[in-house]
């Protein structure tokens, strides 16, 4: 889900978001439409509008009428149209659960983190008896590079699992590696 097109206070149900609107509308020292603008990308209410689960009226969250506005997006964004979407977060979740269910090394593996320190790169192995598992994610909007520290063994390592597997020959945000046997 997006953020809401919120464009006026009156959308706002954020009791915090409403009296620092009030407060700076009567000081009159802020230019409001600004105020409006940084309000929709950073108002707790974003993370509150119903939940969006289908197109239909009210995005099927509700029969009645919600507290807050549901986003007019929700007619193409929601989760009954991520069923069975080949590259939607709702199947990207549903493989991650069936290689969960599959692979034991996932749920009960040595969990060992790599590059700690890197600002924008999550990789981590997860090692059990048979098998080892390595995650790498990139959570910048940018291609990162990183070496990590793997040994020579991972260059043939298949892929179980990546986000974006068409984005080759470029390394996908989230990728997942599998060696060893089940």
């Amino acid at each position: 889900m997006a953020n809401a097109p919120f464009a006026a206070i009156t959308d706002y149900r954020d009791i915090q978001a409403l009296r620092f609107y009030a407060e700076a509308a009567e000081r009159g020292d802020v230019d409001l439409a600004a105020l409006l603008l940084a309000m929709n990308r950073m108002s707790r209410d974003q993370g509150r509008t119903p939940v969006q689960w289908d197109a239909s009226p009210e995005a099927g969250f509700t029969t009645g009428t919600p507290w807050i506005a549901v986003n007019p997006d929700h007619v193409d964004v929601n989760a009954a149209a991520q069923v069975g979407a080949a590259d939607s977060v709702f199947e990207h979740y549903r493989q991650l659960i069936a290689l969960r269910h599959a692979d034991p090394v996932v749920t009960d593996g040595e969990f060992e983190l790599l590059l700690p320190e890197h600002p924008a790169i999550w990789a981590f192995l997860r090692r059990g008896r048979d098998a080892e598992l390595l995650v790498a994610a990139n959570f910048s909007a940018d291609a990162v590079d990183a070496v990590l520290p793997l040994d020579v063994g991972w260059a043939d390592a298949e892929v179980a699992l990546a986000s974006h597997p068409d984005r080759s020959p470029q390394p996908p945000p989230s990728w997942r590696w599998r060696r060893g046997s089940r």
